[in-house]
């Protein structure tokens, strides 16, 4: 048992009493200040990230906010802009059934017309070939009656005695 570790002499005693004392009194100095300090400093760290994350989590739920105001605009925006397209695409449809109808209108009179037109031309004809029809049938007969000497004579006398003159 005379381990000096197990139980040391008085000389060993005192000197380590006075490395301890003299460590203490170092840390005390300048190890504690700077310990504390880090500690400090790791602390106000802690606390402003704590203060950041919860101004973040504020700044999130107003963006959230303000997305779901923004979301909203954009829905009636569009529905407006369909509102809009749809009224201008009836408009549109409408015009074209109107100037369809206009057109059509437009047709059916140019075709009344165009019918009518050779309808009077065909009239027209009809009265000239029954003219000429009429004419070549008095030319033959009257050929046919001034054959004769006597006859032509008395047609004549007939038509000069029935002309009346002016």
């Amino acid at each position: 048992m005379n381990n000096p570790l197990i139980s040391p002499g008085l000389g060993t005693f005192v000197w380590m009493l006075v490395s301890f004392l003299i460590l203490v009194f170092i840390l005390g100095k300048w190890g504690w200040p700077m310990l504390l300090k880090s500690l400090k400093a790791r602390e106000e760290a802690i606390a402003d990230a704590l203060n950041a994350a919860e101004k973040a989590r504020e700044e999130m739920a107003q963006l959230t906010s303000h997305n779901e105001d923004l979301l909203k605009e954009a829905k009636l925006e569009r529905d407006e802009l369909l509102r809009n397209a749809r009224l201008t695409s009836e408009k549109i449809i409408e015009d074209a059934r109107q100037k369809a109808t206009e057109e059509a209108d437009r047709i059916v009179e140019a075709a009344r017309e165009n019918i009518n037109y050779e309808k009077l031309k065909a009239i027209h004809d009809l009265k000239n070939q029954i003219a000429s029809l009429s004419i070549d049938i008095a030319e033959k007969l009257m050929k046919a009656e001034l054959s004769d000497k006597q006859k032509a004579d008395a047609l004549i006398q007939h038509e000069l005695e029935n002309a009346h003159l002016n």
